[in-house]
């Protein structure tokens, strides 16, 4: 799907958002992102899998409440189910291989890494990769590519960096494919993180697609039942966007709370997720 495609659904979801209560028409909505009713309807649910209206029911508070409610210790059962060393996100299987505290000191130095700008379902992100994995994934948020670069140069600052798309396209069509994947396919991440960030990216790693949790449920999985505000910092700080799910931590009140990429974004992967995934039920 086109980036302006993308543009118009986050316009259509901070509508629906700022105008619940009122219930808009399909004819309202439409007009806000200039198409008529008709487009509209045909590019909402396309993208989504789901009518604008049956959006805008995932988009609820009591809807975000139930999947409280039927999370069933989710991070407990996952556990036992033998998924500890990775995460399913839909076709793919992610694993995680942290640096050592001595490359971590290094900076990345030694280190080539190829990025390159790619379309996806939510807008253009930056992707970067080298041969031990993806080490960043994160949407440009009205940002230009090259403000995104300084930032990925900021967290690998002796690394070199080379502008590549033809080696990052490969992974981008693995993340995002253009249709689904009759088989399991893997995708190894590296990260740079403290032993405590570490621990809860892996944590989030095993929250199923199509079902949350809170930073209390991240705490407890931990067991450091006191740790939600550093949980909340790790979960902030996550380097790479939604192959480390952290778009499927929540509030426990049912609120969706803060995202790095943008409230609407968030809401907007949850939604997909939810429409895709029932339950929380993995393809």
């Amino acid at each position: 799907m086109a980036t302006s495609d993308y543009a118009r659904i986050e316009r259509a979801i901070l509508y629906l958002d700022a105008h619940a209560q009122e219930q808009p028409r399909l004819a309202e909505v439409a007009a806000h992102v200039g198409l008529s009713p008709y487009h509209f309807q045909r590019l909402f649910t396309r993208w989504a899998g789901i009518s604008p209206k049956r959006f805008l029911q995932f988009q609820t508070l009591e809807h975000a409440k139930q999947l409280l409610a039927e999370r069933r210790s989710t991070l407990d059962v996952t556990y036992d189910a033998g998924l500890s060393s990775g995460g399913r996100l839909h076709d793919l299987f992610v694993t995680l291989t942290a640096m050592t505290p001595g490359e971590f000191k290094q900076g990345g130095a030694g280190l080539t890494i190829p990025y390159s700008v790619h379309a996806s379902p939510f807008g253009d992100h930056l992707l970067a990769v080298c041969e031990r994995g993806i080490c960043a994934l994160r949407f440009l948020m009205g940002t230009s590519p090259s403000e995104a670069v300084r930032e990925l140069r900021a967290e690998w600052p002796h690394a070199t960096l080379v502008e590549a798309p033809e080696a990052t396209r490969p992974y981008a069509e693995r993340i995002f494919p253009a249709r689904k994947s009759r088989t399991l396919q893997s995708l190894s991440l590296f990260v740079k993180g403290t032993n405590f960030q570490l621990k809860v990216w892996e944590a989030l790693l095993r929250i199923p697609p199509g079902a949350v949790a809170t930073y209390e449920d991240i705490a407890r999985s931990l067991q450091m039942p006191r740790a939600t505000r550093a949980v909340g910092s790790a979960v902030g700080d996550n380097p790479i966007a939604l192959l480390i799910p952290c778009h499927r931590v929540i509030r426990k009140t049912g609120a969706f709370g803060e995202y790095r990429w943008g409230l609407a974004r968030k809401r907007a992967m949850l939604t997909w997720e939810s429409a895709r995934y029932p339950s929380g039920e993995a393809a």
